[in-house]
């Protein structure tokens, strides 16, 4: 009889574990198939195709159901991840401290920088140009109406060489391909972009060669009274870099991930550790996150970061870099 009831006892026990095993494995999967958004700029964009990056690694390689969502522009990604409508957005430093101190989206986190977006005024090869300060009296893109974070970047740009709207002539544009278009037709005497960009090697081709002015170093404390999230970074002659001769200082600012504080600190920290173990996937799928990095990603900005962020940094002993 006590062997029968040991038995009985023993037989239970398992069931028990097994169903108790069942149940984790049920769990799991389940949060596997949790969908996160991710709220991005339109198909064709730089954001675009790096949201798409990290959507697959992140499945692939994560165990996380990250689908990407396009939509109109900044203007609707911040307010989207603001009221908590989708987990994860990328936007420019500048859209996101404005939708956390302008617009009231105070529960706006950053995750980590992704990688910085390069920009200046490219002009003619035989143009003569060659430095911000020679596009004094010159028809240059202003307005930006559709992409308003970029109008203070500009007059930063042209404040390195001391220079304001009253010294150049505006061409008033609502978006960088406007602005594009307008220098291809001779309506402008340049034009803003970003370097990597499909139109900056179209115009290149169309037009007969550019080059990118270059920004004395020594003009950036002007620009940050404008501007605040912008800084040089160095670059060389190489595929990327349509219209650099010569090693030259760019204007920078970082394009960030960022969260709403009511996700879960797992899911970021999960984020943050998927995306950082499988870089190479990364580059491989979107060459411009070559420079992601735990330390690159920790930024002293205004935001303030997720504390699922806050975690992995801490426990892999990273400490915030001052933008430069």
């Amino acid at each position: 009889m006590h062997i029968t009831m040991r038995s009985r006892l023993i037989r239970t026990t398992a069931t028990l574990a097994a169903g108790a095993v069942a149940l984790v494995v049920t769990v799991v999967a389940a949060a596997a198939q949790k969908p996160y958004g991710f709220a991005t700029l339109p198909p064709g964009t730089l954001n675009y195709n790096t949201a798409s990056a990290v959507a697959k690694v992140l499945k692939d390689k994560g165990n996380l159901n990250v689908l990407v969502q396009p939509t109109a522009g900044d203007q609707v990604i911040v307010p989207m991840v603001g009221r908590g409508e989708v987990e994860i957005g990328i936007s420019n430093a500048m859209e996101v401290h404005d939708g956390y101190e302008k617009e009231g989206f105070k529960d706006l986190r950053i995750i980590g920088a992704a990688h910085a977006l390069r920009v200046g005024f490219f002009v003619r090869k035989d143009s003569g140009m060659t430095k911000v300060a020679d596009l004094r009296g010159k028809r240059v893109p202003t307005g930006f109406s559709a992409m308003r974070a970029l109008e203070p970047t500009v007059r930063a740009i042209l404040a390195t060489a001391g220079l304001t709207e009253k010294d150049i002539e505006p061409v008033l544009v609502p978006n960088v391909v406007r602005s594009a278009d307008d220098f291809a037709s001779g309506a402008a005497d340049c034009f803003y972009f970003a370097f990597g960009a499909p139109k900056v090697r179209e115009v290149d081709a169309t037009t007969g060669g550019i080059r990118m002015v270059e920004i004395d170093p020594a003009g950036m404390d002007a620009a940050r009274k404008i501007e605040k999230w912008g800084y040089l970074s160095k670059v060389s002659p190489g595929p990327a870099f349509v219209g650099v001769e010569h090693p030259m200082y760019v204007y920078s600012f970082d394009n960030l991930l960022f969260t709403n504080a009511k996700t879960s600190d797992e899911f970021v920290y999960r984020m943050l550790d998927g995306l950082l173990k499988n870089k190479d996937d990364l580059v491989q799928l979107q060459p411009v996150l070559r420079e992601f990095s735990a330390q690159f990603a920790y930024k002293q900005y205004d935001v303030p970061y997720h504390s699922g962020a806050l975690k992995y940094f801490k426990e892999h002993n990273i400490a915030p870099q001052a933008l430069q």
